[in-house]
């Protein structure tokens, strides 16, 4: 029997590879904020890059996943999107996790690991066709003839670009100004 609860360990390993990065962080830290041996680490988690992809699969689950669903979700084509990139600056800019970054996100930096990748790929995914599916509910919010999937693409890319930038210390006004003139760049032009 352990003598940890192993789901709150991952989640203050979660929280230091978020904030600090993979690379940059040693199993010394990951047993000084645990408390635990590195020998319960590793016999529960197995080594520091498996410790690593748990910890950004549970950030993905229970942080991007949500965002993502609402997105999808809400129904009022831009200003769900709008809603979407707000919130992300404010979590980004501001509180408990400011200047973190997205753990997803500063992961694409990383080492090419296959788990990583794949992860990385499955978040991408999931951000794409949120944004896809607030496009579709668009509708004549859009100037016409958009490519609806590569607007999508494009967006999701400006999510990560937000995420690296706010990570990097800007100014929350400039990201909410670099939002807004990619959405007005998508609607009609008014004659």
């Amino acid at each position: 029997m352990k003598h940890f609860d192993p789901e709150a360990v991952l989640e203050q390993v979660e929280r230091l590879f978020w904030q600090r990065g993979a690379a940059t962080t040693g199993i010394a830290e990951v047993v000084a904020v645990t408390g635990l041996s590195r020998s319960s680490l590793y016999a529960t988690y197995g080594g520091k890059q498996d410790l690593y992809v748990q910890a950004l699969r549970r950030y993905v689950e229970r942080r991007s996943e949500p965002m993502f669903e609402t997105l999808a979700s809400d129904g009022r084509g831009l200003p769900a999107v709008a809603a979407f990139f707000d919130t992300l600056i404010e979590a980004r800019c501001t509180g408990e996790y400011a200047r973190w970054g997205c753990m997803a996100a500063n992961a694409h930096a990383g080492p090419g690991d296959p788990q990583v990748r794949g992860l990385l790929d499955h978040h991408h995914g999931r951000l794409r066709a949120a944004m896809r599916e607030a496009l579709e509910a668009a509708g004549d919010q859009l100037r016409p003839g958009l490519d609806l999937d590569a607007v999508a693409e494009s967006l999701a890319l400006l999510a990560y670009g937000v995420n690296v930038r706010s990570r990097a210390g800007a100014d929350p006004e400039s990201l909410h100004k670099g939002v807004a003139a990619a959405l007005d760049a998508l609607r009609p032009t008014r004659t």
